[in-house]
């Protein structure tokens, strides 16, 4: 490798923009995508990157690779395939922390190899906040290792993390700069770094259970998250139990009842659901007749339930069977709405607004002033001020409450949930994968092929993959791609190398370069972005490798693993999604993500030097 490179103009204007976007993320005074966008103009304005490729970043595999990934996380999230996996993850861990952790990290870990990390990180707070809200364990203790094992399970895969997704695309435009007679460098498979992410997935598992009592916070915090909704509610308003099915048989007194005179019974629980026919509906409207092998959904005690079956001659289940989907933690629930002074409810009684009938919703009681009314709670006027407690569905929650009639303070998921398209997603979602496995396909054409099943099949809409999609980051790359294309051709990433190389002892070992540069792309990533480590430094290391003869493919792969090695600032995106929900300080992150980060460098050093 010549040392000797001229150092150009192109060069300095390349190097320069690379010096202006660090310091620009570095201070955040402007940001980071107008930042992004900046350095894209000044390379078509100066002829940097030529003007029928300067947009090349938007069309590259990279950035559809980051979107296919985003829409069908969002697809899974939609079908609640992540309340499922938190009831799993609770019935395997049977109540004890150091396994709950390990498991929750662990499928985490291994979902983040097909779902962007930031995604992942998005889809397993809710997990997290209904797994604190069951155990009792705090939120401080379950993040730090459950984002860690994301971060280290975006390595399995080459779709897992941004980085990664970028990588082959450099790996693609550095050939074009490559010196006579040196072989081509060719994309990584799908699962090309599969045995350095397993490593990675099992230190980070190791790390925090055997360590985990000695570098994450013990917490006494008792924050609200959404989770806690079902406990809260017992315990301030003594609404628990569980909720069982009753067949009316041809015996039973309530055969040709309606609604609200089957709900003045003694005894009678609290009743939610009704299925007549072939149609179910929560919040059934008082004036509804109850028929022959019409099905209650009801929520109480068991025994309750069970003497007010036997009473009147009702088939008990607590299987559901006609109610699973209408019951689903994330289709519908309990809420808590305040009525402002300027509702148009104040006054009337619950039978006299209908609001099962009008807005799909049951009212199981009412705190005023402290006290919390029960009985006979359709007859009782509603004041200002009185806290409702609310079941229904959660898209006819968010609809009613356009009305300003009540304020909902119960945070509850806002967009339609469809549980019951669980396995066609699911199915959608292995194909997809299947197709990526294949050397024929390119790995952007499978995902989208999955993007496409969810939508024909309507797991998701269109306009929901549209906010699925995170265009900040997507913009981002799409508007850097053509910076690391830049240091190539320009000569710059050479001439770095070739001054780098003069500085280094006589005789050095590669890996020992390789050391030195995960560490430095480390530091590099810690200040700036992820993405714009992996950009700027690809091409330095893959002339570095030329330049000491060593495997450019390793030391590039090398940089790319290295740029998500960040477990304590906020410059790594799952690291900023978590450290505001738990209450993580910048020593929290330190003393748990500092030796977390050594650990990393060094797996992955060792490991590519195993494989390469």
């Amino acid at each position: 490798m010549e040392t000797t490179l001229t150092l150009t103009n192109d060069m300095l204007w390349v190097l320069g923009l690379v010096a202006f976007a660090m310091a620009m993320f570095v201070f955040e005074r402007i940001r980071a995508d107008v930042v992004s966008l900046v350095v894209l103009v000044v390379l078509g304005l100066t002829g940097l990157v030529a003007p029928e490729d300067i947009f090349g970043g938007f069309s590259s595999d990279a950035v559809i690779n980051v979107i296919a990934t985003m829409i069908l996380g969002a697809g899974l999230d939609r079908t609640g395939a992540l309340n499922r996996l938190a009831s799993w993850l609770l019935r395997r861990a049977h109540g004890i922390e150091r396994r709950l952790l390990l498991l929750s990290s662990a499928v985490a870990g291994l979902n983040s190899a097909v779902i962007q990390n930031t995604s992942a990180t998005a889809l397993y707070l809710p997990v997290a906040s209904r797994l604190t809200a069951r155990t009792g364990i705090s939120l401080s203790r379950l993040l730090l290792p459950m984002s860690a094992a994301i971060i280290m399970g975006g390595s399995l895969t080459m779709v897992g993390n941004s980085p990664l997704i970028l990588l082959n695309d450099l790996l693609v435009s550095a050939n074009a700069n490559m010196p006579s007679g040196a072989a081509s460098l060719q994309p990584l498979k799908m699962f090309a770094p599969l045995p350095i992410g397993l490593a990675l997935l099992a230190a980070s598992l190791a790390y925090f259970h055997f360590f985990g009592h000695r570098v994450l916070r013990e917490d006494g915090d008792d924050a609200v998250t959404p989770a806690r909704t079902q406990s809260y509610f017992a315990r301030a308003y003594g609404i628990d139990g569980d909720i069982h099915e009753l067949t009316v048989t041809a015996d039973s007194p309530l055969v040709g009842m309606s609604v609200g005179d089957a709900e003045a019974l003694v005894d009678m629980p609290l009743l939610l659901a009704l299925q007549t026919g072939n149609e179910s509906r929560l919040a059934p409207p008082a004036d509804t007749r109850i028929w022959v092998g019409s099905v209650l959904g009801v929520m109480g005690d068991r025994q309750r339930i069970a003497d007010f079956a036997q009473k009147n001659f009702l088939r008990d289940s607590v299987r559901l069977r006609a109610f699973a989907d209408l019951f689903n933690p994330s289709r519908a629930g309990i809420s808590e709405a305040v009525v402002p002074p300027t509702s148009t409810f104040i006054g009337k009684p619950q039978a006299q607004l209908r609001l099962r009938k009008q807005y799909g919703l049951s009212l199981l009681a009412i705190n005023r002033d402290k006290q919390v009314l029960r009985e006979d709670v359709r007859n009782i006027p509603i004041r200002a001020g009185d806290m409702l407690i609310l079941h229904s569905i959660w898209t006819d929650l968010a609809e009613a409450a356009k009305s300003r009639d009540f304020v909902v303070v119960t945070d509850y998921p806002k967009g339609e949930q469809r549980p019951h398209k669980f396995k066609i997603a699911m199915a959608i979602f292995a194909v997809s994968m299947l197709l990526a496995l294949s050397t024929r396909i390119p790995t952007s054409i499978a995902l989208m092929t999955g993007v496409a099943g969810m939508l024909v099949t309507g797991v998701l809409k269109m306009d929901e993959a549209y906010a699925a999609i995170s265009w900040k980051t997507v913009f981002l790359m799409a508007c850097l791609i053509p910076l690391g294309w830049a240091m190539d051709s320009s000569g710059a990433a050479a001439w770095v190398a070739g001054h780098s190389i003069e500085r280094l002892p006589e005789g050095m070992p590669p890996w020992l370069i390789e050391l030195a540069l995960a560490l430095f792309t480390t530091a590099f990533s810690m200040v700036i972005s992820h993405v714009g480590a992996t950009i700027v430094l690809v091409p330095l290391a893959i002339n570095l490798a030329l330049a000491v003869g060593g495997n450019p493919t390793a030391f590039a792969l090398v940089v790319a693993l290295s740029a998500s090695n960040n477990f304590i600032t906020a410059s790594n995106p799952s690291v900023s999604m978590i450290t505001g929900p738990a209450g993580y300080t910048a020593r929290d992150m330190w003393r748990s993500g500092g030796p977390l980060t050594l650990v990393y460098t060094v797996i992955i050093v060792a490991m590519i030097n195993l494989l390469y």
